[in-house]
Protein backbone atom coordinates (compact mmCIF):
# COMPACT_ATOMS: atom_id res chain seq x y z
CA UNK A 1 0.00 0.00 0.00
CA UNK A 2 2.84 2.55 0.90
CA UNK A 3 4.73 2.32 -2.36
CA UNK A 4 1.51 2.85 -4.69
CA UNK A 5 0.61 5.34 -2.73
CA UNK A 6 3.95 7.52 -2.37
CA UNK A 7 4.10 6.63 -6.19
CA UNK A 8 1.01 8.51 -6.83
CA UNK A 9 1.61 11.48 -4.35
CA UNK A 10 4.69 12.58 -5.81
CA UNK A 11 3.73 11.94 -9.48
CA UNK A 12 0.87 13.75 -8.80
CA UNK A 13 1.00 16.71 -6.49
CA UNK A 14 2.29 19.69 -8.46
CA UNK A 15 -0.90 18.90 -10.72
CA UNK A 16 -3.06 18.76 -7.49
CA UNK A 17 -1.54 22.12 -5.78
CA UNK A 18 -1.67 23.63 -9.57
CA UNK A 19 -5.43 22.88 -8.93
CA UNK A 20 -5.96 24.01 -5.70
CA UNK A 21 -4.32 27.35 -6.00
CA UNK A 22 -7.09 28.10 -9.28
CA UNK A 23 -9.10 27.08 -6.66
CA UNK A 24 -7.81 29.16 -3.47
CA UNK A 25 -5.80 32.02 -5.17
CA UNK A 26 -2.89 31.57 -2.92
CA UNK A 27 0.29 28.99 -2.74
CA UNK A 28 -0.18 28.38 0.98
CA UNK A 29 -3.55 27.61 0.79
CA UNK A 30 -2.93 25.69 -1.82
CA UNK A 31 -0.33 23.76 0.15
CA UNK A 32 -2.84 23.84 3.02
CA UNK A 33 -5.85 21.95 0.79
CA UNK A 34 -2.90 19.76 -0.80
CA UNK A 35 -1.75 18.18 2.23
CA UNK A 36 -5.25 17.62 3.58
CA UNK A 37 -6.52 15.97 0.51
CA UNK A 38 -2.85 13.79 0.47
CA UNK A 39 -4.09 12.89 3.87
CA UNK A 40 -7.42 11.55 3.13
CA UNK A 41 -6.30 10.11 -0.14
CA UNK A 42 -3.96 7.94 2.77
CA UNK A 43 -6.36 7.07 4.84
CA UNK A 44 -9.18 5.80 2.11
CA UNK A 45 -6.34 4.53 -0.19
CA UNK A 46 -6.76 0.70 -0.65
CA UNK A 47 -10.45 1.86 -1.81
CA UNK A 48 -9.23 4.50 -3.77
CA UNK A 49 -6.22 2.75 -5.52
CA UNK A 50 -9.16 0.02 -6.30
CA UNK A 51 -11.72 2.12 -7.42
CA UNK A 52 -9.35 2.65 -10.76
CA UNK A 53 -9.88 6.70 -10.60
CA UNK A 54 -7.60 7.79 -8.54
CA UNK A 55 -7.06 11.02 -10.11
CA UNK A 56 -10.81 11.79 -9.85
CA UNK A 57 -10.87 10.75 -5.95
CA UNK A 58 -7.98 13.09 -5.53
CA UNK A 59 -9.27 15.56 -7.00
CA UNK A 60 -13.20 15.26 -5.32
CA UNK A 61 -11.09 15.29 -2.45
CA UNK A 62 -9.92 18.38 -3.20
CA UNK A 63 -12.45 20.44 -4.37
CA UNK A 64 -14.74 19.21 -1.17
CA UNK A 65 -12.13 20.23 1.20
CA UNK A 66 -12.06 23.59 -0.64
CA UNK A 67 -16.18 23.78 -0.65
CA UNK A 68 -15.58 22.89 2.84
CA UNK A 69 -13.05 25.76 3.94
CA UNK A 70 -15.46 28.42 2.11
CA UNK A 71 -18.41 27.60 4.13
CA UNK A 72 -16.79 28.78 7.08
CA UNK A 73 -15.96 32.07 7.90
CA UNK A 74 -13.04 31.96 9.49
CA UNK A 75 -11.43 32.15 5.69
CA UNK A 76 -13.38 34.60 4.68
CA UNK A 77 -12.11 37.03 8.05
CA UNK A 78 -8.74 36.73 7.72
CA UNK A 79 -7.20 37.47 4.26
CA UNK A 80 -3.78 35.29 4.97
CA UNK A 81 -2.65 36.40 1.41
CA UNK A 82 0.59 38.63 1.75
CA UNK A 83 2.14 40.82 -0.53
CA UNK A 84 4.76 38.40 -1.19
CA UNK A 85 2.77 36.06 -2.86
CA UNK A 86 3.92 35.52 -6.23
CA UNK A 87 3.07 32.74 -9.10
CA UNK A 88 4.49 29.00 -9.64
CA UNK A 89 8.15 29.43 -11.23
CA UNK A 90 7.65 29.47 -14.92
CA UNK A 91 4.19 30.78 -14.99
CA UNK A 92 2.71 33.50 -17.34
CA UNK A 93 3.17 36.30 -15.19
CA UNK A 94 0.52 38.28 -17.34
CA UNK A 95 -1.91 35.55 -17.99
CA UNK A 96 -1.92 35.29 -13.81
CA UNK A 97 -2.63 39.01 -13.43
CA UNK A 98 -5.27 38.87 -16.29
CA UNK A 99 -7.11 35.60 -14.50
CA UNK A 100 -6.33 35.45 -10.68
CA UNK A 101 -8.25 38.30 -9.32
CA UNK A 102 -11.34 37.72 -11.67
CA UNK A 103 -11.57 33.99 -10.66
CA UNK A 104 -10.93 34.57 -7.14
CA UNK A 105 -14.09 37.27 -7.12
CA UNK A 106 -16.17 34.40 -8.30
CA UNK A 107 -18.25 32.61 -5.67
CA UNK A 108 -16.60 29.19 -4.73
CA UNK A 109 -18.88 26.96 -6.52
CA UNK A 110 -18.48 28.89 -9.73
CA UNK A 111 -14.87 28.98 -9.33
CA UNK A 112 -14.51 25.25 -8.45
CA UNK A 113 -16.37 24.37 -11.65
CA UNK A 114 -14.44 26.92 -13.95
CA UNK A 115 -11.53 25.37 -12.85
CA UNK A 116 -12.67 21.20 -13.15
CA UNK A 117 -13.91 21.86 -16.78
CA UNK A 118 -11.41 24.61 -18.27
CA UNK A 119 -7.49 23.57 -16.22
CA UNK A 120 -8.43 19.73 -15.24
CA UNK A 121 -10.29 19.46 -18.63
CA UNK A 122 -13.01 17.38 -17.35
CA UNK A 123 -15.88 16.85 -19.21
CA UNK A 124 -19.91 18.09 -17.71
CA UNK A 125 -20.42 14.28 -16.13
CA UNK A 126 -16.79 13.83 -14.77
CA UNK A 127 -17.44 17.29 -13.22
CA UNK A 128 -20.34 16.91 -11.80
CA UNK A 129 -19.14 13.81 -10.03
CA UNK A 130 -16.25 15.52 -8.78
CA UNK A 131 -18.62 18.49 -7.66
CA UNK A 132 -21.31 15.78 -6.48
CA UNK A 133 -24.00 17.30 -8.59
CA UNK A 134 -26.00 17.34 -11.54
CA UNK A 135 -25.05 17.49 -14.99
CA UNK A 136 -27.06 20.69 -14.80
CA UNK A 137 -25.77 22.19 -12.25
CA UNK A 138 -22.83 21.94 -13.94
CA UNK A 139 -23.51 23.50 -17.11
CA UNK A 140 -25.32 26.58 -15.08
CA UNK A 141 -22.50 27.02 -13.10
CA UNK A 142 -20.15 27.25 -15.94
CA UNK A 143 -22.42 29.26 -17.78
CA UNK A 144 -22.45 31.76 -14.98
CA UNK A 145 -19.01 31.54 -14.13
CA UNK A 146 -18.03 32.31 -18.03
CA UNK A 147 -20.78 35.22 -18.12
CA UNK A 148 -19.34 36.61 -14.80
CA UNK A 149 -15.72 36.18 -15.67
CA UNK A 150 -16.30 38.10 -19.52
CA UNK A 151 -17.70 40.75 -17.41
CA UNK A 152 -14.62 41.33 -14.91
CA UNK A 153 -12.36 40.80 -17.35
CA UNK A 154 -13.59 44.07 -19.24
CA UNK A 155 -13.05 45.78 -16.69
CA UNK A 156 -9.19 47.09 -15.59
CA UNK A 157 -7.41 45.77 -13.43
CA UNK A 158 -6.43 48.07 -10.42
CA UNK A 159 -3.09 49.24 -9.55
CA UNK A 160 -1.44 46.79 -6.98
CA UNK A 161 -4.04 44.32 -6.75
CA UNK A 162 -2.63 41.21 -8.58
Amino acid sequence: MDAGFTEYATARTAWLRKVAYLLCGDWHRADVLVQSAITRLYTNWPRASRAGNVDGYARRTLVNTFLAEQRTSWWRRVDLRGAGDSPAPGADVELALDLRAPLERLPARQRATVVLRYFCDLPVAETARALGCSEGTVKSQTAKAVDALRELLREPIREGRA
